[in-house]
């Protein structure tokens, strides 16, 4: 399984908005500044989060973007599927139940599908303040 640029820059958008937008929104001009990553493939990633409820806009002169709740809230499993699709190692392990002719005599299922329990709990077990307080602190804050 890779993850690609769209799913670590989503990541590391809304971990410079959990920093840097605090009390106000961030203007995606700074975003994309700060975290070295066109802005143009930030406003393609922008629609994603907006549409699941992740983020807060504002037009106009004082513009721009933030959490729509606070870090905590957001787990890095749930931004991956959001910007990625699926964390699925496989493709017979997207719905539920497995619609796999072959499911029922599968020997690597079993395989599959413990990566896949571990690979979502481990990034579900882990927030954007996890990832904020796991930072030491020396200066700029690079994601």
């Amino acid at each position: 399984m890779k993850i690609s640029t769209k799913g670590r820059y989503a990541l590391r958008m809304l971990l410079d908005l959990a920093v840097y937008g605090k009390d106000e929104y961030v203007a995606l001009k700074d975003t994309a500044e700060r975290q070295d990553i066109s802005k143009k493939y930030l406003e393609q990633i922008v629609p994603l989060l907006n549409k699941s409820g992740l983020l807060k806009t504002n037009r106009g002169y004082q513009g721009g973007y933030m959490l729509s709740k606070a870090p905590d809230k957001y787990t890095v499993g749930e931004i991956l599927r959001i910007s990625e699709g699926d964390l699925c190692p496989v493709s017979c392990l997207r719905y539920e139940p497995n619609d796999c002719p072959r499911a029922a005599e599968c020997m690597t299922l079993p395989v599959w599908e413990g990566l896949y329990k571990v690979i979502t709990e481990y990034l579900d077990g882990i927030t954007l303040q996890d990832i904020i307080d796991r930072y030491d602190d020396g200066g700029n804050f690079s994601i």
